[in-house]
This record gives C-alpha cells, structure tokens and sequence, in this order.
C-alpha cells in the first residue's frame, strides 16, 4: 500500500529563509527543523548572557527593565517575573484575529532571528517556539497594537505568550482553545522565560517582513495575470499587437515593461481577432492608452516588485533584536528593529497595485460602452434595454480601485510618539503591510472582473477566435461561468473568477496556451 508522500520541511540555519520558505510555512503547512549549526550558535551566545545575568553591573534586558525603564536594575529573583510580566504587558493588541498564514509567517522569521544565535535565547526556547509551529498552534493576534517600532512588539507578545501557555490560540483545526490546553495536547510544555528572552520573542520586523514576503509571492502571479487580461483586452476590443513589438521596447530600457511586453507578444501570437483587422484596410492609428501603454504601468509595477524583493532579502538575512549579542560576545543596544526600510516598500508595492488596478478598469469599461468597444453590444447586454449585461461589474470594479487609491496613501510618512518619548518615531510598518494585503485582494477581484469581461466579449466576437494563450484562459473561464446570454445572478461568478486568478489557474491556463510567461 502506497505510503502519504511526507510533509515539507523547512530547515532554518543560521543563514536566512527565503521567500518561498515562507510561504511554505505560513501558507501551506511546512514543518520547520533548525539545524545543527543553529543549535550550536543559539547555545553559544546564551552563554554570554547567562555571564551577563551574574554581573552586578546593570545590563539592558537582562538584568533591567526595558523602555522607558531601562534603567531600573531588577534583583536575579525576580526576573523570571520580568521577562513574563514584558510579554504579558506587551500582549495588548485590540481588534479583529489576523489571518493564520500571517500569524506563521512572523512566528517562521522571528524563529529565524533566532537561530542566528544573536539574541541570546536557550535552546530549548527555540525548539519550543518551532514545536508550536510544527503542532499547528496559532496564536490568536489582534490587527491593531504595532507601531512597526520596536518592530511588531504586540503581535509578536501575542506568539510568545501562547509559548508560555498563557492567552488563547488556534489549533491545527482552527478550533479556539486556551494556550496551555493546546500545548498540552500537542505534547508542547509552557516556557519560563529566562533573562532575555522575552525580549528576544517580541523585538522585531517580522510582522510587516512576513506580510511582505506574501505579497511578494502573490504580486509576481498577479502582474502576470495583469498582462493576460490586458491582452484579451486588446483581442476584444480589436487592438493591435504592434506597439509591444521588442525593437519598440528596447528603446526604453525599463527591464519590467520588457518583459510585460514580451507577455503580450507570447498571448496574442498567431490570433485570428488581431489579424482580422491588420493591414492597409485598418482605420485605426493607435490605440488606447490603457490598452498601448500596459507594458509601461505593469513594467513599472514588475520593477517595483523587483525593489521591494531587494529589501525583502536583505531584512530575511537580518538579525533583529535589542539589545543584539554580537558576533565577538558583546550585548549592544542598537536601533535595527526600526520598520522604515521594510515600510517604505510595503507602500511603494501598494502604490503600484492602486495603478495596475486602474488600468484594468479603464479597459473593462471601454468594454462595456458602445462608443468605444468596436461593435459590441453596450454593456455585452443580450437585449439592450431588457438586460444591464456587465454595467454593475463595472461598477464594482469601480469602487474597489476608488478604494485601492486610498489605501495608496502611504503609512510610513506617519508616526506617532510612544513609551514616553523613548519611542518617539516609528515606522507603521505594520500598517502599511495590513493596507497592502487589502489593496492585493482588491487587485485580484478587479483582474478577474475584466478577465470576465473579456471573455465575454470574445465570445461576442465570433466566428472569430482568439490567440491559443487567452482561448486557453477563456475555455478556463468557462468551467465555472456561462458566455453570453440573458442577465443572471453575477456576484457568484466574479467570485469564481476571482478564485481562478487567486489560485493560479488563469495563468497556468494561459502558460498552457501561450507557452511559458515572464
């Protein structure tokens, strides 16, 4: 009898997980082993903290209070009560649960930190903290409490107060259980925290790192399916495939709208709709903007991916914490929990969502109006006058661009002063990051209303048929939604479409026709 193929396992060095670990993890439920030269560094660097614990010179998170007071020495009996008292007080996150994959993702990064061997942690902390992991357990953290600095504090309050059995936390079924009930079942035994260590546990980017290694991954998928839409665009309303020729694009060395044009090339290669209408016969000189100039926004939007990966990769190889035990055995106070490198990315990413997503719309309504869509019907209505056709759809599409323009506002020209004026700017990283995922799915459900949209005017468009890339993605679209026809009940559908282009069928569809995509 066939045994079930084994569960994926990340392993976490001391060097830095990737993007794809992440989603591994967060997303799809890989199990995570530190290896053996993690275990050696974080045994290693404890031994310059338990050194430090028996000084009887004050040493910030150790042997101190922290923040505003830090410069309170705690006596040796009662700091087993600090760490659990920092991570108790610093649990204080109000508002709706944050998503699971999110809540992994940080829990994966801040394990990361700590296999470094920088911040001092025993061991068995750590193995601690990846056994919840491995169980499943998810602890629940509410959306509001970061200020992006120092780092994700609250979120990251949240993760280690389940590690210490205390709180409310998710099991591997999403059934809501105390912590120490869940540890338990998983045969996973609460930690008293040692010096240090709750520090360790909450001192970080990894809220806001793990939310853009997400986007990250779901953004490089949705510019693709940005240049497929746009070029079932181009087929329905009868644009021409010129202006993404290669010798057109190389004059602009924009590395992302080469690409986005070599896409277009690739999906509209050898369609019947585009050379109906080539040569001496055609009247049209050049067309839209929204359909000639899409290689230019989603190149931009592809480099600014690109930039943010850049960012991303170098915070992945990060060891944050405060204070930091470094590599030659000091402990140092230092300022890298400070969100501003990852923030400024998460809203430049936001920035080009609300474009790409502009752009769409404006081609499913050209669509839609019969002074500029080429012959079709107003609206793709099967009776003009008797059905509205897709006029709604449109107006959906509508109010979630207007909405993506608003969340384009950047968090991080914001900050507001905490702990006294100890913290007196901070990043909102944090925010950016929950702005970001809002503005992703926003993105996603206005591709698939112009997807939609296009397929229906294909369909419109015959005999004529498209190119194989976006027939492929139209014979996709069929699966789950009718062609043309009488008015029905259209929220479920853009709902299916929305979940094709979420879960990578449409451009799998549209790489099956068209060969493989940029």
């Amino acid at each position: 009898m066939p045994t079930a193929p084994a569960q994926p396992t990340v392993t976490v060095g001391i060097g830095p997980v990737s993007v794809p670990d992440v989603v591994a993890v967060a997303r799809f439920g890989a199990l995570v082993a530190l290896d053996p030269a993690a275990q050696a560094a974080v045994s290693a660097s404890r031994q310059v903290i338990d050194v430090l614990a028996t000084d009887v010179v004050p040493h910030y998170g150790i042997s101190t209070g922290f923040g505003a007071l830090a410069t309170k020495f705690i006596a040796p009996d009662r700091r087993a009560q600090l760490q659990q008292s920092l991570v108790r007080s610093h649990a204080a996150g109000s508002g709706p649960e944050v998503e699971r994959e999110t809540i992994r993702s940080l829990m994966l990064l801040r394990l990361s930190t700590l296999a470094t061997g920088r911040t001092g942690v025993r061991l068995a902390t750590a193995q601690a903290y990846a056994g919840m992991l491995n169980a499943g357990i998810t602890p629940v953290v509410r959306e509001y409490g970061s200020l992006g600095c120092s780092g994700d504090l609250a979120p990251l309050a949240h993760c280690a107060l389940a590690l210490i059995g205390e709180g409310t936390v998710r099991d591997a079924a999403g059934t809501l259980l105390p912590a120490g009930d869940a540890l338990r079942s998983a045969g996973l035994t609460p930690v008293v925290l040692a010096e240090k260590e709750g520090l360790a546990l909450i001192n970080g980017t990894d809220g806001m790192l793990g939310q853009l290694s997400l986007a990250l991954h779901d953004l490089r998928a949705l510019v693709t399916s940005a240049d497929i839409a746009a070029a079932m665009s181009v087929e329905a309303l009868l644009g021409t495939d010129a202006a993404f020729a290669d010798d057109l694009a190389a004059l602009r060395p924009q590395t992302g709208q080469r690409a986005s044009a070599a896409n277009l090339r690739h999906l509209l290669a050898g369609s019947p709709i585009v050379e109906s209408h080539r040569g001496p016969g055609c009247t049209r000189v050049q067309d839209a903007y929204s359909l000639r100039c899409a290689p230019q926004v989603h190149g931009a939007a592809r480099d600014t991916i690109d930039h943010a990966a850049m960012v991303a990769d170098r915070e992945l190889a990060a060891a944050v914490d405060n204070p930091v035990v470094t590599l030659d055995g000091r402990v140092e106070s230092n300022g890298n929990f400070h969100g501003a490198p990852v923030a400024y990315v998460l809203d430049f990413l936001a920035i080009a969502v609300a474009d790409v997503a502009s752009m769409s719309e404006r081609r499913t309504d050209r669509m839609l109006d019969p002074a500029r869509n080429g012959g079709l019907p107003p609206f793709l209505a099967h009776d003009v006058g008797v059905d509205s056709g897709l006029m709604i759809a449109q107006y959906t599409a509508a109010g979630i661009v207007s909405e993506l323009k608003r969340l384009a506002v950047p968090a991080s020209v914001d900050s507001i002063p905490s702990s006294a004026m100890q913290e007196d700017h901070v990043s909102m990283g944090w925010a950016a990051a929950r702005k970001l995922r809002t503005a992703i799915d926003g993105l996603t459900r206005v591709l698939a209303i112009e997807i939609m949209t296009a397929s229906r005017a294909l369909d419109l468009r015959a005999p004529l048929l498209p190119a194989a890339g976006t027939g492929a993605v139209l014979a996709r679209v069929r699966r789950d939604v009718a062609g043309p026809g009488t008015d029905r009940f259209l929220s479920p559908e853009i709902e299916l479409v929305t979940d094709a282009v979420r879960s990578g069928d449409v451009l799998a569809a549209a790489t099956a026709g068209a060969g493989d995509l940029f």
